[in-house]
């Protein structure tokens, strides 16, 4: 970096400073010396702030240990162009950020907070003056960390010729750099709780600078819309790496991904070796360059590249502990039948409100949606010669010299994956854990319970909480069945193929974006684990507070529970004539055979959401798939009743 970019604390200090935190933490590059982490205000340079009270250490020297780190957004940071501070720790919060602008004037930023682990502050500062910055993360009265950064007056032009020349990757991923992807995770997909958070795909998240901390960070614009737009469509499979990819892109970091089977129903999906963007990220422009990357990674990533076994090590991800400081935003969730989420925060639990661990998937159709995990959308299986399910890291790949020495990525160096036994003992990064290769399903949701709810859970709390899950589910397929409709309504002769046997499941083209056979095996299992919450409270009691309540009287309390509340909770479709239909939970748990062939979009939305004929709400149906599909869907629908998905 030139020397209007350099940063220091105290002067003097800045070069001595720079060597410990590399050698502290490895960040060896200068991208990352240039970010600042985690939650979001904005606010303008306060005209006539007060000069530093005493009780701010303005002039103290800088220090940064080992679980707080400092980063900012834009790498190149100009005056008068909004600047992004971001805090990062990972072992307890940090309390305020405190900047002192070139003036002297210290401002306490507003900032938001999240985690943890990770904890994060991010605060914004919209129109900054030229000149040196300082900025502090403190706990309580103690200066934790800080830095200083030097705006330029430098115009948009300057930024970009900067950054278009090819450069080397320099560095490789690391605790602090893991724990800042973590953070921009939790930040592009932050909304309260109780809101249903949806998109038509991941680009309006990737273009929205409240929500991305990265946004416009190398300054080329390239996170703007327009005809020269970086194309963001990816679909579960894709989803992890698209964000991931897109994070090494902006920081300069390794990322690879590599080509993998299937599988099938003896042995789980094997892949080759990692193709990487050692080369790519060095051929001309950046943004065009990531461009062919990202549509590279999306052409070869399939839903076998995260359902490999636990101990391979020829993977792109490993198995971690059922931990808190493991199961992190980023950390990826893959079921035994390919689809693929990816944790973005964890609610915790209070007196009033129970835990929640919400994560993100994609949708055939580039959709982007958030969930709660419960057993209806989180499948578990053990002991399943098909695949390697649970949740799973990144494999980090790190840099090696041809001459064994040295860290930066450049024509003398390749990048390596790291071991299973060399990740068990590596501290930058989460350690791999055979954990749940040894758990039955019902232990696996037994300990996420107690991670989540780690106090237990009253019992009708519970229910509830089962019951708001299911009617999230049913209203996401209420979108997801619309869509169909909507392309029946506009191709009124078209008969979309059928495949044959368990590619029902997994294909492409119009079948893979408009039917639902994989979403209704998932929701027939959602209606059995509802149904089976009371039985759960005398299996587990210890995942219940029961007070003085016998197991069997907290059972006997959910099921007069039940009863009452599925006959209030609805749902509402629209039928083949445009009018609204209600549907209580009551009735479409008693249509469960009905939802075991309701996946074909040929049929009519009322026997998608199983009407039955002769019935009022039957009359307005006019459309029917052909009787070789009806025919091959009544022989596959023992799949469905047993909620087991076949073999490949």
């Amino acid at each position: 970096m030139g020397s209007r970019f350099a940063m220091e604390c105290a002067e003097g200090e800045g070069s001595r400073l720079e060597r410990r935190v590399s050698r502290a933490c490895g960040l060896a590059t200068a991208a990352f010396l240039g970010f600042l982490a985690c939650g979001v205000a904005a606010l303008a340079t306060p005209p006539g702030a007060a000069s530093a009270p005493g009780d701010i250490q303005s002039t103290a020297a800088c220090t940064e240990p080992f679980d707080v780190r400092l980063w900012w957004s834009p790498r190149r940071p100009l005056a008068d162009v909004r600047l992004r501070f971001i805090a990062v720790a990972e072992r307890e919060p940090i309390s305020e950020l405190v900047a002192v602008d070139p003036a002297g004037r210290v401002m306490p930023l507003e900032a938001v907070e999240r985690g943890g682990p990770p904890w994060s502050l991010v605060a914004t500062i919209e129109r900054p003056a030229s000149g040196s910055w300082r900025v502090e993360a403190r706990r309580g009265d103690h200066l934790v960390a800080c830095r200083k950064v030097e705006l330029g007056a430098a115009n948009r032009s300057e930024r970009q010729g900067a950054e278009s020349a090819p450069s080397e990757m320099r560095g490789g991923w690391d605790r602090a750099s893991e724990a800042l992807y973590s953070v921009w995770i939790e930040h592009l997909f932050d909304a309260p709780p109780e809101t249903s958070l949806g998109f038509p795909s991941l680009e309006p998240v990737l273009r929205d600078p409240a929500r991305n901390l990265l946004h416009d960070y190398l300054g080329l614009g390239e996170d703007e819309p327009g005809p020269k737009a970086l194309r963001a469509t990816p679909d579960c499979a894709d989803l992890p790496y698209f964000l991931r990819a897109y994070f090494a892109w902006k920081l300069r970091l390794p990322f690879g991904f590599r080509a993998c089977s299937r599988g099938s129903s003896s042995a789980p999906p094997r892949c080759g070796p990692p193709a990487t963007n050692q080369e790519l990220m060095r051929l001309r422009d950046s943004l065009d360059a990531f461009k062919v990357f990202s549509r590279r990674v999306v052409d070869v990533v399939q839903s076998g590249n995260a359902r490999t076994a636990l101990d391979d090590e020829a993977t792109d991800f490993y198995p971690v502990a059922l931990d808190r400081d493991a199961l992190r935003p980023g950390t990826i969730y893959a079921d035994p039948y390919g689809h693929t989420l990816m944790i973005v925060h964890w609610v915790p639990q209070t007196s009033e409100r129970s835990g929640l661990l919400l994560a993100v998937d994609a949708q055939p159709d580039a959709s982007v949606g958030r969930k709660r995990f419960w057993e209806g959308t989180f499948l578990f299986a053990s002991r399943l010669a098909s695949a390697g399910p649970g949740f799973k890291e990144f494999r980090p790949l790190v840099p090696v010299s041809e001459t064994g020495s040295g860290t930066e990525i450049g024509g003398a160096t390749r990048l390596r994956a790291l071991s299973n036994r060399e990740l068990r003992v590596d501290s930058r990064f989460i350690p791999y854990s055979d954990q749940q290769a040894m758990l039955s399903p019902d232990a696996f949701y037994a300990r996420m319970a107690q991670l989540i709810n780690p106090k237990g859970v009253d019992p009708a709390r519970a229910y509830e909480d089962t019951l708001d899950a299911l009617v999230e589910q049913l209203e996401t397929r209420l979108g997801s069945v619309e869509n169909g409709e909507r392309y029946m309504r506009a191709n009124p002769r078209a008969t979309i193929p059928m495949p044959e046997g368990s590619r029902i499941f997994e294909t492409t083209g119009l079948w893979e974006d408009y039917s639902t056979p994989s979403r209704d095996m998932r929701l027939l299992i959602a209606m059995t684990v509802l149904t089976d919450l009371p039985e759960r409270v005398v299996r587990h009691p210890e995942l219940f507070v029961l007070g003085p309540l016998r197991p069997q009287e907290g059972r006997a309390e959910v099921e007069r529970l039940h009863t009452q509340q599925i006959s209030e909770r609805t749902i509402t479709y629209t039928r083949s004539d445009g009018s609204p239909w209600r549907l209580t939970v009551a009735e479409i748990l008693a249509r469960r055979p009905a939802f075991e062939m309701a996946y074909n979009p040929n049929d009519c939305i009322e026997l998608r959401w199983g009407a039955a004929e002769g019935t009022r709400e039957y009359e307005t149906c006019h459309r029917h798939a052909p009787s070789e599909q009806r025919l091959r869907m009544a022989q596959y629908r023992a799949w469905f009743r047993e909620m087991r998905r076949p073999p490949r």
